[in-house]
């Protein structure tokens, strides 16, 4: 069985009209991380990902979801 971690960084930042410019320097990482982010293709540090969900004043769980 394979684990999955999927996301809502995009949806949540097209929700309030930010630019992955903008977020990525308001998380502290480049552009090329949060389009990574948001295509599935790169999975955050904890760090990162508690920013991110704080960035959006969201838990974790809601930004980033776990499926086994």
């Amino acid at each position: 069985m394979k684990n999955i971690l999927t996301n809502r960084v995009y949806e949540l930042r097209s929700s309030i009209g930010t630019t992955q410019e903008e977020l990525a320097e308001a998380v502290g990482v480049t552009r090329q991380t949060i389009i990574a982010i948001e295509k599935g293709n790169y999975t955050p540090s904890v760090c990162l990902a508690i920013k991110l969900a704080r960035y959006f004043k969201k838990p974790l769980e809601s930004v980033f979801i776990y499926e086994t």
